[in-house]
């Protein structure tokens, strides 16, 4: 998990202005769950869950602490630790919520982590299988997810990345996205430029889903 930490540091200058779908799926995730009373923002990045919560008492947590200096600017209650052993007291929270962020983990660990913190319910957002296609990245399949979770609702849709070319690869780059444990090998100047030149109308494939703790 360190070397994640240290890859979303590097990024967070530039996340905001680049992230722009992981910033539509925060959106689209709230209004899915519609949530109440004290909320963690899990994996809060800079914020962009926290910014649609209304009415709401939020804490943000964050493996990487540049993230969080970032959170901080907007939002007080902001605390570093790992989605897989949250610092947190069981129940401490009515929902937990998450988005782009825990198909960088342990899933199975961080869910059962996320429940555990919770009173009512968790939302996750998560990218999964059939998400840049051009990518080795090892994204979670959506089925395998739903079947060991068992959500009470789920959708997925497909959330357009509005870059094209070397804007995407940038795109790819300034999000942190760019590097992941067990990544083949960095591509050549020459194969960036190549590749970029298809890049066009990818897409990250998100599974929406709201587990409560107890059941409907």
């Amino acid at each position: 998990m360190r070397n994640i930490s240290i890859q979303f540091s590097r990024a967070a200058e530039t996340y905001e202005r680049w992230a722009i779908p992981q910033r539509e799926s925060a959106h689209i995730l709230v209004d899915f769950v519609k949530p109440k009373g004290k909320v963690l923002d899990l994996g809060c990045g800079t914020g962009f869950v926290s910014e649609y919560l209304e009415n709401c008492e939020v804490v943000g947590l964050d493996i990487s602490e540049s993230m969080l200096n970032a959170y901080r600017e907007k939002f007080s209650n902001a605390v570093l630790g790992n989605a897989e052993e949250l610092p947190f007291k069981s129940e401490s929270f009515d929902y937990v919520l998450s988005n782009f962020a825990l198909h960088w983990t342990n899933i199975e660990k961080s869910i059962k982590e996320a429940l555990r913190v919770c009173k009512v319910g968790i939302g996750i957002a998560i990218p999964v299988k059939g998400s840049l296609n051009f990518s080795e990245f090892p994204f979670p399949e959506a089925e395998e997810i739903i079947r060991k979770i068992e959500p009470e609702f789920y959708k997925i849709l497909d959330l357009e990345i509005p870059f094209k070319g070397i804007d995407f690869l940038k795109f790819f780059h300034y999000t942190g996205t760019s590097n992941f444990k067990g990544k083949k090998r960095l591509k050549t100047r020459k194969e960036i430029i190549e590749l970029s030149k298809n890049l066009n109308g990818e897409i990250f494939r998100t599974l929406f889903f709201i587990k409560l703790k107890y059941g409907t």
